[in-house]
């Protein structure tokens, strides 16, 4: 699977920003999808996930933004009609450098971008504060908002490190995309650490407002009795 560009990438606009080692189920039922994964599944291809830019998963062909994840097809079970349901894993960073129309489904020309720099000393000096930083936004996000993320251990590898946290992080798809595009794993980080930062003070001021409104309710509720 490694080579220097693809010239025929089955493409898959979704509303879903994929990075590599995230796993991504999907039900096939598109007409043109299901042609584009039986055929991945035939020659054992990979296909091209991309965030939409402009238009919708279903119906007309949607503009996606550039620069997506490689995903590879891990299990698929058949159902009724040729439909379909597919578990995937993002596998490597690409550029598109053409789309092509001639097919019932989009197929790019595209460049490998592997999310390089990971033995960077830049990259190496970020783990240590990144895993503490990370371990408090998790903890955070179950006081706030009650959603756990089932980690059971925080890599201490820069590359893995920086695509866990990506995965992770509660964001619009948006944001998302900005943290892939990112060119190496020390960029990936800082641009993390930012987002971190701000996420911890707006969780904070959550749990200190649910707080607040919780001990008030209570304090009305005992000056009534």
């Amino acid at each position: 699977m490694e080579r220097s560009q693809w010239t025929d990438l089955p493409l898959f606009p979704l509303n879903t920003v994929l990075f590599p080692g995230m796993v991504l189920p999907l039900h096939i039922f598109e007409e043109r999808y299901k042609l584009m994964v039986n055929r991945c599944l035939d020659e054992e291809l990979p296909f091209g996930v991309l965030l939409i830019r402009e238009g919708r998963e279903v119906g007309e062909q949607a503009v996606p933004h550039e620069v997506g994840t490689t995903t590879v097809i891990a299990g698929a079970t058949r159902l009724d009609g040729g439909q379909l349901n597919i578990v995937t894993i993002g596998h490597e960073r690409f550029r598109l450098r053409s789309i092509r129309y001639d097919q019932p489904y989009l197929v790019g020309d595209a460049e490998p971008w592997p999310l390089g720099g990971a033995a960077a000393r830049e990259a190496r000096q970020q783990v240590g504060p990144m895993r503490a930083l990370f371990r408090q936004y998790l903890s955070l996000l179950v006081q706030a908002q009650g959603q756990r993320i089932e980690i059971e251990d925080i890599p201490e590898q820069p590359r893995q490190l920086a695509l866990l946290i990506a995965i992770s992080l509660q964001l619009p798809m948006t944001q998302k995309q900005q943290l892939l595009v990112q060119p190496t794993v020390a960029h990936l980080l800082l641009a993390e650490r930012a987002i971190l930062n701000r996420e911890q003070l707006l969780l904070d001021y959550v749990i200190q407002t649910q707080r607040d409104q919780w001990e008030g309710g209570f304090s009305g509720l005992l000056a009534k009795n």
